[in-house]
């Protein structure tokens, strides 16, 4: 009975970190959005956010989630030009 317990423990531990996954990845994304949106505008931006989010995504242990690039702002000025 006690395996069963941990296995339901580690279960939604690893649940637990896949949705901080989730809302980091879906927070990285809106930086990166309003990067590219500032640099279509002329405006100038920072990838300092995204980057910060980048870190900590990539600090997250679980296997089947894939590592995350840091953005530079080079990166976001040959989006705008190519979109």
């Amino acid at each position: 009975m006690s395996v069963h317990k941990d296995l339901i423990k580690h279960a939604a531990n690893q649940n637990e970190t896949y949705q901080e996954f989730l809302a980091l990845d879906q927070q990285r994304e809106q930086y990166i959005e309003e990067a590219i949106e500032l640099c279509k505008q002329g405006q100038p931006f920072s990838t300092d956010k995204i980057n910060a989010v980048t870190n900590r995504i990539n600090k997250i242990n679980l296997r089947f989630i894939p590592t995350r690039k840091n953005v530079t702002g080079e990166m976001i000025q040959e989006f705008v030009k190519k979109h």
